[in-house]
């Protein structure tokens, strides 16, 4: 299994991380990829990376909620350090808690669309309350992009639908999965095939059951895998295989670490 999306960096995994990092392995985790939010996470992102080499991999930018109005100096200092990472993230459009820096965020999202064209890197996108103008920002770029994942999707068939007209895009699925009152699983079986998608924990945050109200660790990707083998059905080891090569498409050097 490989989490693509893990914010091992954090404080939440200062005291134990080596722990944490054992118990992935164990569990089958063979990669992770580690996003920044904002310049001083990109460079805690780049030191524990350095520090796993081979086994977690950077993805640098600025997060639509750290966008506020210095944004445009945030990006510049950003920008020299980001052909050397995995993937152009997390970024995106989140319109959910306030609009205040609604333009700033679509601006700030835009130019690192271009950054993932210009350097051909990835794309890491989270996107909340901001479907429509998320889609017509990359609806300019389409042709150009060359894929990412649309972080921690939680949305209905019509969304699914729309996010998969990007043809060399995925989707990241989590813990909310495995949530009771969660209608994802009725929605993937319904719309979406599962070579698009690949594994996820957005760690610490949103644990998948039976971890649910704990601190998300990449071990717990595990219980998302056999998720989506019962809505699948199909086995373990198939979803395992599938979401791999998908990562491997979207991410080569994830895989290819050799």
């Amino acid at each position: 299994m490989i989490d693509t999306h893990c914010h091992l960096d954090g404080e939440e995994f200062r005291e134990d991380l080596e722990q944490v990092i054992a118990r992935a392995k164990e569990a089958g985790v063979e990669a992770i990829g580690v996003p920044g939010i904002d310049l001083k996470s990109c460079d805690t992102v780049m030191a524990l990376c350095e520090r796993y080499p081979g086994y977690c991999f950077p993805m640098l930018g600025l997060h639509p909620e750290e966008v506020k109005a210095d944004w445009r100096e945030v990006l510049a200092a950003i920008a020299p350090t980001v052909a050397g990472a995995l993937a152009v993230g997390e970024v995106g459009l989140d319109f959910y808690w306030s609009r205040e820096f609604e333009d700033a965020q679509l601006q700030a999202f835009e130019e690192q669309v271009r950054w993932s064209v210009e350097l051909q890197l990835p794309l890491m996108i989270h996107c909340r309350k901001a479907q429509n103008e998320m889609v017509t920002i990359l609806k300019r770029y389409k042709d150009n992009l060359p894929g990412g994942v649309f972080h921690c999707f939680t949305g209905n068939a019509i969304e699914a639908q729309e996010l998969l007209q990007f043809d060399r895009f995925v989707l990241g699925i989590g813990g909310v999965l495995t949530f009771k009152k969660s209608k994802l699983p009725e929605t993937l079986a319904e719309v979406v095939p599962l070579d698009r998608i690949v594994l996820e924990t957005d760690a610490p945050y949103m644990a998948p059951v039976p971890m649910r109200g704990q601190r998300n660790e990449p071990a717990f990707v595990a219980h998302v895998m056999r998720k989506l083998a019962e809505v699948y059905g199909v086995s373990d080891e198939t979803v395992d295989e599938v979401t791999t090569a998908n990562v491997a498409r979207i991410f080569p050097s994830i895989v290819n670490k050799s």
